[in-house]
């Protein structure tokens, strides 16, 4: 295993959501379960981040943690989590930034 695969990755996420009420019900719940089977964790999230530079405008932060770069890929683009994502971007946001960072 090299280097890059012992570092800790994050996803940062940002979206504007439809309706935040849908996202929970249709999306949030399946997503932080499949998230959870594929070995990350949410270790932040809100509706009202404090905003200390630039302008804020989604309804919801997150930032999700995995062992690993190969994992947190792995898991983005199973099959499992794919639904998901699709009826995320394309039904419940108007937009959003999903970035992926490899740990210090």
């Amino acid at each position: 295993m090299n280097d890059n695969n012992q570092k800790t990755a994050f996803f940062m996420v940002q979206i504007k959501a439809k309706s935040l009420e849908e996202l929970s019900i249709r999306y949030a719940q399946s997503a932080l379960a499949s998230l959870i089977k594929h070995g990350g964790r949410m270790i932040a999230g809100t509706p009202q981040p404090e905003i200390l530079e630039g302008e804020w405008e989604g309804s919801w932060v997150a930032i999700l943690q995995f062992p690993n770069i190969e994992m947190a890929k792995n898991w983005y683009n199973s099959p499992e989590y794919r639904p998901l994502k699709e009826l995320r971007i394309n039904e419940l946001t108007q937009h959003g930034q999903i970035l992926l960072l490899e740990g210090m």
